[in-house]
């Protein structure tokens, strides 16, 4: 028995990363092919049943890891955020919640004849969209800035407000539902909400003081963060039953919202560990779904997913937007994007077990609803959003932005001359004065290390095609190019004077592998561009015609001009390199650096 457990844990987190990674590669959510796994091993093959598998533990564990989930969720909510956002998004997470969480709820009341207070908690569950499943969806869709900005943001926000709110309708059902009598429920209500805020906030600020004062060595801070959540949930559930989610979720919002205080390390491995739990969740959850429950919604329950699709999401959205710059395609698009995820589930799940063990025999229609509007709304979305994004013209063309690695003189003057010629840039550097020279030159830019998770998290890759590596250091650019190699085609990842070293082990060229094909010219390095540009260079465009074509421009300018990019008449952009895949044509433009004298040494001679 104990290697049967043994063995059908080690599956589950097995099969949890396979999803995972498949999503990654197929950049479709991971939601899909966890659902998928789940519902094959649990209903159609019977291989997996979680019940019997974690027995009275699984309430607990399912408690735990939404607990540890919406801390992280939390972490992310931060104040000083809100104000400076559009005001699209500022209503999305006030007016737009209300408006989905009313007609939800009226769809489930008159179309299932839920019970009042079923229908307003499944109409909170359904506010929720999430970030693990819109992010994915972004990257395929590639809308507007605009738009996926927009979506980003909300589905960041949203997820612990939509969480919290569900949380407080469940506790006063819960209060209402356990003792006789409106006061007495109202007042158990509000006993469960000073707890959950107070010790929450309790919480959260001493585990910030700790963070500040430096009590804990670095090794500590995250495992102490997770016993500390741990520790939160169980003494407020102790206090006051289902208070913990509420607690947890305060805690993190205190410590995403003090100052003084480093949370990134905390927060990648909170996001390590929430991937973890929600690939288990899912695969459980829908381990334990029964297709007769399915079957026992009926057609009604395609009537409240409509009205959760084409009603209350259209409406929302369009509320929201009054006032705002945007379109009325870029509306049109953020209407039909709003897929449900993780927090929705597992809520559910975890509501329905309580909710049905105090009275309410409804509440079981809870998850295979809730699931089936979270398979509807993904398989539903995935599929058209992108091909709707095209039709509506707010999806983005090609991506052809750059990401540079460096904010330095060289890479600055670059970014400037793409930026000038109507392309996205993105520089990074970990030189503070080089991103204040950059930002100070209206160029966007990311301070910190370009391969780490804090620069995944924080840079946004929307509208960016090529990678293009001008720092001094030859090192970063190879681990830069080969970080970026799975996000970029490997024909847009270049780098500036990256070449193996002449001597040593073949061990130590590796590491040059997929370093990017160099840029501009093999034997050009970084300090003969910046030689260049502290000298006064300039990037220059110029344009060909059917009387001055690109063998005239070279015959006229000869060395004193270095080819760095070429657009062609429909707008593309190529990059040169040692030997260039295109040939510029009449009608094109040639972006280059003019130099005030050739360049000096090997590099002179082969680029001439």
């Amino acid at each position: 028995m104990n290697e049967h457990a043994m063995a059908a844990l080690a599956a589950i987190f097995m099969v949890g990363m396979a999803c995972q990674w498949i999503a990654w590669r197929l950049r479709l959510p991971a939601i899909l092919f966890l659902l998928l796994s789940g519902v094959a091993a649990g209903p159609l093959m019977g291989l997996l049943h979680p019940d019997r598998l974690f027995g009275s533990l699984l309430f607990p564990f399912i408690s735990l890891a939404v607990a540890v989930i919406l801390f992280e969720g939390s972490m992310t909510l931060k104040f000083q955020e809100i104000p400076g956002l559009e005001r699209v998004i500022r209503n999305l997470i006030t007016f737009g919640v209300a408006v989905t969480w009313g007609i939800t709820a009226l769809a489930a009341r008159y179309l299932l004849h839920f019970s009042w207070e079923i229908a307003f908690l499944f109409g909170a569950l359904m506010v929720v969209t999430g970030p693990t499943v819109i992010l994915p969806m972004l990257r395929t869709v590639r809308p507007k800035e605009n738009v996926a900005h927009t979506l980003r943001w909300e589905g960041i926000l949203i997820d612990p407000i939509g969480a919290t709110l569900a949380i407080l309708v469940y506790e006063f059902i819960v209060s209402g539902g356990t003792s006789g009598g409106f006061t007495s429920g109202a007042f158990l209500f509000m006993k469960i909400i000073a707890i959950g805020v107070l010790l929450g906030a309790a919480g959260g600020i001493l585990f910030g003081i700790i963070l500040r004062r430096h009590w804990l060595p670095g090794y500590l801070r995250n495992v102490a963060a997770l016993a500390m959540v741990c520790g939160i949930f169980a003494v407020s559930d102790i206090l006051e039953a289902e208070s913990g989610l509420l607690s947890v979720t305060v805690m993190g919002i205190c410590l995403a919202n003090m100052k003084g205080i480093e949370l990134d390390g905390i927060l990648d491995f909170k996001e390590s560990l929430s991937i973890l739990l929600i690939s288990m969740l899912f695969i459980i959850l829908a381990a334990r779904m029964n297709f007769d429950a399915f079957m026992d919604l009926g057609w009604p329950a395609l009537g409240v997913f409509g009205a959760i699709q084409f009603l209350a999401r259209p409406l929302s959205v369009q509320c929201a937007a009054l006032g705002s710059t945007l379109t009325m395609a870029e509306r049109h698009l953020l209407a039909w994007i709003a897929p449900r995820g993780i927090v929705a589930a597992a809520i559910s799940a975890l509501f329905a077990i309580k909710l049905e063990a105090i009275g309410y025999p409804e509440a079981s229609r809870l998850v295979p609803l809730t699931f089936m509007v979270i398979i509807g709304t993904v398989l539903l979305q995935s599929a058209t959003a992108g091909p709707i994004a095209k039709w509506l013209k707010v999806a983005e063309p090609e991506p052809s932005g750059f990401l540079i690695i460096g904010a330095n003189p060289v890479a600055r003057a670059i970014a400037e001359a793409l930026q000038e010629n109507g392309f996205r840039v993105i520089l990074t550097d970990q030189s503070w004065d080089h991103v204040t020279a950059a930002k100070l030159a209206g160029l966007s830019a990311y301070w910190g290390n370009p391969v780490s998770e804090h620069a995944e998290r924080h840079i946004d890759l929307t509208g960016i095609g090529h990678l293009m590596a001008v720092s001094p250091n030859v090192e970063l650019n190879a681990l830069a190019a080969h970080y970026y190699r799975l996000e970029f085609e490997a024909n847009h990842i270049y780098a500036i004077g990256n070449h193996p070293p002449e001597d040593g082990k073949a061990e130590e060229k590796t590491a040059f592998r997929y370093g990017g094909l160099p840029l501009f010219h093999e034997a050009l390095t970084y300090p003969d561009l910046l030689q260049q540009v502290e000298q006064g260079a300039e990037v220059r465009t110029t344009g060909l015609t059917e009387a001055f074509s690109y063998p005239d421009y070279l015959a006229r300018h000869g060395d004193r001009r270095l080819p760095l990019f070429a657009i062609d008449d429909s707008g593309n952009i190529h990059v040169f390199t040692p030997e260039p895949p295109f040939s510029p044509e009449p009608g094109w433009k040639i972006l280059s650096l003019s130099l005030d004298r050739p360049l000096s040494g090997t590099a002179a001679g082969q680029l001439r």
